[in-house]
């Protein structure tokens, strides 16, 4: 009966070291300038368990995530929100977008605009993630940082550009 006692703390330590080798390691991240903002906390414990089929991983750094192994999307909070821009911006859920990088680069990354502290989203193309697939599942999380300022259009800065006439009946 002895020797059973002794071999279920073995057998259990065994297990367990199984178990942690299993795991992908800690995701090593810089932390943004503003990541210690009240905002960014409010959007650290809203992030999504699961991105684009990924599974959220651990990282370092404050106010950040990390999904797929190796990671496929990164998330920044407290990074230095941008200006007026001429960037491409998309809206999506109620969230816009700035596309920082060139659309066809093998890793883009997309800021928020219009929100302080503003979140960046890194997604590696390499690995088969997609920009549709990712940016909505940050929205209720990034939501929480109220938006002061929206994309415009060039309708909407251009004083020489016309709207669509309407026809007159």
């Amino acid at each position: 009966m002895k020797s059973r006692r002794r071999a279920l703390p073995a057998v259990l330590l065994t297990g367990a070291a199984l178990l942690l080798a299993g795991c992908a390691p800690i995701v090593s991240l810089d932390p943004a300038a503003n990541s210690n903002a009240p905002g960014c906390a409010e959007i650290s414990v809203r992030l999504p368990d699961a991105v684009a089929d990924k599974a959220k991983r651990e990282t370092d750094a404050q106010a950040t995530g990390a999904w797929g192994d190796p990671a496929a999307v990164i998330l920044r909070c407290g990074v230095p929100p941008i200006g007026a821009t001429t960037k491409p911006c998309v809206n999506v859920n109620g969230v816009d977008w700035v596309l920082m990088t060139d659309p066809a680069a093998k890793t883009i990354v997309y800021q928020t605009f219009g929100r302080t502290p503003a979140t960046e989203v890194i997604i590696d193309h390499v690995s088969g993630v997609s920009d549709s697939s990712v940016l909505p599942e940050f929205a209720s999380a990034v939501s929480t940082v109220k938006q002061t300022q929206k994309c415009l259009s060039t309708l909407d800065t251009d004083p020489t550009a016309t709207p669509s006439a309407t026809p007159s009946r």
